[in-house]
């Protein structure tokens, strides 16, 4: 992922965290705030609760990969997407597909997730 669209720093992050828009699924929590950026910028929380370090780092993989290829869908957003503890054992296409979902809650446009 490129890091002109990854949240770096903290300060970044708890901007996000205390003024947002929270949206849900059953599978993801996703926390939106406008930026005055052309292009978005994401972050990845992903509590200890989850696993170990091994798994954490698979996911937040996944996750990265799959908003590396359909981030241009987005403008002008700081997301922070903080997965639920059962999708370590969801797939690549299933991650995708439930991530998709709570992005198209957000934006109130069906956001189509392509595969690679």
């Amino acid at each position: 992922m490129e890091k002109r669209i990854s949240l770096r720093k903290d300060t970044d992050f708890q901007r996000v965290y205390k003024k947002n828009q929270a949206f849900y699924n059953r599978d993801f929590t996703i926390l939106i705030k406008k930026n005055n950026l052309d292009h978005p910028r994401f972050g990845f929380t992903i509590s200890k609760k989850v696993g170990k370090a091994n798994v954490r780092n698979s996911l937040k993989r996944k996750l990265r990969d799959i908003v590396r290829l359909n981030y241009s869908n987005i403008n002008n957003v700081d997301i922070v997407i903080i997965p639920k503890k059962h999708t370590t054992d969801f797939t690549y296409d299933k991650l995708k597909k439930s991530l998709g979902h709570v992005l198209s809650k957000a934006f109130k446009k069906k956001m189509i997730f392509y595969v690679k």
